[in-house]
C-alpha cells in the first residue's frame, strides 16, 4: 500500500524510515519498469515514540510524536509528557530526539538554564551531552526544556509556511480531514 501511495499521490520525493528502505526499492523498480518518474527516496532513522516502552513514534498515536504541524504549546505537552528517567540512557526519546534531530543539525548545543542551576550549559556533540545526562549534570528537565525551546524554534518556519501559504494551508487541511 505504501508503494502505491506514492504514485497515487504523485509524489516527487518520498520519506520513510530506514524500516521502509524495502517499500522505497519496490517503488523506484516500479517506476522503472512502468516508465514512470522515480520519487526521490529520503530515507532516515527511526525516531522513538515519546512515550515509556515506544521503540518507534506512531501516527495513530498522536502523543507518540511531534508532527510539522504541532503548535509550540503541543510540543511543550508532549516533551514535558516524554519518558525521561533520569540518568537513563537507554531507550530515552529525548536524548534519541537530541541525537537524530539537534545534533543532525548542529554541531553544538546550548541549554539554557538559571544561574542558581549552573547557567547556560553548551555541548559539543551528543557524546557529551549523553555522558553529562548519564552522570546526572543535565537533569531530564533541563533537557526536556532544552528540547522543547529548539523544536519550536525549527518549527516555526513550517508553521508559518502552512498560515501563511494558501496552498500549503489547504493541503493541511485536508491531511488533517483524513487523519479524523
Amino acid at each position: 500500500m505504501q508503494a502505491t501511495d506514492i504514485f497515487f499521490l504523485k509524489a516527487d520525493i518520498c520519506q520513510l524510515g530506514m524500516d521502509q528502505r524495502k517499500v522505497n526499492v519496490l517503488a523506484i523498480e516500479y517506476a522503472e519498469k512502468e516508465k514512470l518518474n522515480k520519487p526521490v527516496v529520503i530515507s532516515h532513522p527511526m525516531l522513538m515514540g515519546l512515550k515509556k516502552g515506544q521503540e518507534k513514534m506512531s501516527k495513530t498515536d498522536a502523543g507518540s510524536a511531534i508532527f510539522m504541524e504541532d503548535s509550540a504549546k503541543e510540543v511543550s505537552k508532549k516533551i514535558k509528557a516524554a519518558a525521561c528517567e533520569a540518568q537513563n540512557i537507554e531507550n530515552n526519546p529525548i536524548l534519541n530526539y537530541a541525537k537524530h534531530i539537534i545534533f543532525g543539525k548542529y554541531d553544538t548545543w546550548t541549554i539554557e538554564r538559571p544561574e542558581k542551576w549552573g547557567g547556560n550549559i553548551t555541548y559539543n556533540s551528543y557524546d557529551e551531552l549523553e555522558k553529562a545526562f548519564a552522570d546526572g549534570s543535565l537533569s531530564p528537565e533541563d533537557l526536556k526544556a532544552g528540547m522543547i525551546k529548539t523544536i519550536n524554534e525549527l518549527l516555526e518556519p513550517v508553521r508559518q509556511h502552512f498560515e501563511n501559504n494558501p496552498y500549503a494551508k489547504s493541503l493541511l487541511a485536508k491531511v488533517k480531514e483524513y487523519r479524523k
